[in-house]
């Protein structure tokens, strides 16, 4: 492959783009790999499509490399498979729905479960035809309320989703197993230092969940590792623990407390008269009760109480992985709820569905509202002057709490990028459709599931972030979109020897990009280079005359003279 970039689509930009929020939306877009084309959505230029490519290539051999077999399904589908599934109502707003001429109501996939499960009905009968692995690479569509990042959220994105089929929970961990190992060796091919967490299944359904998360500052995605053990999960799916003790506390008592509905001005409040006899009460004696709107796609919305350490607030992300397909807001009508008496609610008596914080355990005591305008009650004890409608993990996770693990060991808080996700889904779908196939006894079997995704376009996005530094992109050589770039540095003989040069790279197997553009500066050649950020630069300079070429490593900043002659055995070599 030979690139000219006398002839190649591209604009490199000097200055940052405005509207570029991050290190990878910015460098893209400068570097001439992407341009937007509409909120949430980019178009792909020559040097973004052959990175592109690249990982897809990368994904679809290891995916081959286990069996998968590969399909290709229309993005534009009907809802009566997503209505047997439900989730034409649990997407709600997220998922892009049209009618067509006729009325028919149509949606833009955001993922193919239904489909992948109509088909393995359609075309197998018997034990024989599995287990079974099937993918697809396609463009899926999410209706993103607030796209940002660039490739790493938006309405339009490049995703692989595979899934197995098999006859027995056995052959789905097996499968499972098998998926997770090719999806490691995929991002160690991509260069993406990653960490495997366990997440919660959403709006997929199933079991069994992780998240692959490539580590970087800028992700939406947050953390934990344990001090101690091997633990790591996303803070959605962190399970708290309780590790305090039951109170001793006498009966519960109602104090008045004027001007007090936040908890700092409480704990104020509470040190100063020394109620209960104490003044050392601090946020986490207090017990806090947020109040929200809960909105479950096809139903009523659903006002429900929270309660959580006073010390902590309520993190929405992980209130919505708890309670999805719904979602919650907070609430803001109180005037339409009088019962609900705000910065001065408590659990007891109260006339909403509550739920707990799994640290408001039975024989905890806490300084809480006492339902009544300028009141609290102290000696409020779980169990006993109050009963949760049950638990929800729905509090922030801090560092430092302790492992749900292993509890000796505490929590350490990271950001990542979210590029994998993979989940044993058993048989929701089969059950859905109805899939039976004929087993070994001649008795009907339902095949079980398992569900694995790569966002590959995302996967470009993440490379770029975790590889670049101050002067522009610096590709891995798995991805690069060349595997040398050749820079005439200047006018004379330079552009016609870099050329040949070129064409001879060509010939030993070698992807070549040349800086053959008339009328521009060595300088702006080589910042381009930089921005670009192909490993190897040949510079046909001022020794060319010599037979010499200079070779920059960009990973080492090292530069050589070598004679034009070796120059094939010295990217040989470089590229191991």
């Amino acid at each position: 492959m030979l690139l000219r970039m006398s002839t190649l689509l591209l604009k490199t930009l000097r200055e940052d783009p405005a509207d570029a929020e991050v290190p990878s939306h910015r460098l893209l877009l400068r570097a001439g790999f992407v341009r937007r084309a509409a909120p949430g959505g980019y178009t792909w230029l020559p040097l973004g499509k052959l990175v592109l490519e690249r990982v897809t290539a990368v994904v679809r051999e290891e995916m081959m490399a286990v069996g998968g077999q590969e399909v290709s399904f229309p993005a534009l589908l009907p809802r009566q498979p997503y209505d047997v599934s439900n989730r034409w109502t649990e997407y709600g707003d997220d998922i892009f729905t049209l009618k067509d001429r006729r009325g028919g109501d149509y949606l833009l996939a955001p993922t193919h479960e239904e489909m992948f499960t109509l088909l393995v009905q359609d075309m197998t009968s018997s034990y024989r035809d599995f287990p079974l692995l099937l993918f697809q690479i396609q463009t899926k569509y999410r209706d993103e309320a607030r796209p940002r990042g660039g490739l790493l959220r938006g309405r339009e994105f490049l995703m692989k989703d595979a899934y197995s089929f098999g006859l027995t929970d056995s052959d789905l961990s097996l499968s499972y197993a098998a998926l997770r190992a090719a999806y490691q060796r995929v991002f160690e091919r991509l260069g993406l230092a990653h960490t495997i967490v366990s997440a919660m299944s959403g709006a997929m359904g199933g079991s069994a969940s992780e998240e692959f998360l490539a580590t970087s500052e800028v992700g939406e995605d947050t953390f934990v590792g344990c001090t101690t053990c091997s633990y790591a999960a996303n803070t959605e799916a962190v399970v708290s623990i309780f590790d305090g003790s039951p109170s001793s506390a006498g009966p519960m008592q109602v104090h008045d407390t004027p001007d007090t509905p936040t908890i700092a001005a409480l704990v104020e409040l509470a040190n100063a008269r020394a109620l209960g006899g104490r003044t050392d009460w601090t946020a986490a004696d207090t017990l806090k009760n947020v109040v929200v709107t809960v909105h479950t796609p096809g139903a009523d919305d659903e006002v429900l109480v929270i309660g959580v350490p006073g010390d902590r607030e309520v993190d929405l992300k992980r209130l919505d992985a708890s309670l999805a397909p719904a979602t919650a807001t907070l609430f803001d009508d109180f005037a339409a709820r009088p019962d609900l008496v705000k910065g001065y609610i408590g659990p007891q008596g109260i006339k909403a569905r509550y739920l707990a914080d799994p640290r408001i355990a039975p024989g905890t005591a806490w300084l809480t509202g006492a339902n009544e305008p300028g009141r609290h009650a102290i000696n409020v004890v779980a169990g006993r002057d109050f009963v949760s409608d049950g638990t929800i993990e729905a509090a922030e996770v801090r560092a430092g709490d302790p492992c749900p693990a292993c509890s000796s060991g505490r929590l350490t808080i990271r950001r990542g990028i979210e590029i994998g996700h993979i989940f044993q889904l058993g048989r929701r779908y089969t059950d859905a459709f109805e899939v039976d196939v004929l087993g070994v006894d001649g008795k009907p079997v339902r095949p079980t599931m398992g569900s694995y995704g790569i966002g590959v376009s995302r996967a470009v996005a993440a490379i770029a972030e975790q590889h670049h530094d101050e002067r522009g992109l610096l590709w891995p050589d798995e991805v690069a979109p060349a595997d040398v770039h050749i820079v005439a540095a200047g006018k004379d003989g330079q552009v016609a020897a870099s050329l040949e040069l070129a064409e001879t790279l060509v010939g030993h197997g070698l992807r070549v990009l040349v800086d053959d553009r008339a009328n521009l500066s060595a300088g702006v050649k080589f910042t381009d280079a930089e921005l670009i950020g192909v490993a190897r630069t040949v510079v046909v300079g001022r020794r060319f005359g010599e037979g010499f070429v200079e070779f920059r490593d960009r990973r080492t900043d090292q530069r050589n003279d070598v004679a034009m002659a070796d120059i094939p055995r010295v990217i040989a070599t470089s590229l191991g």
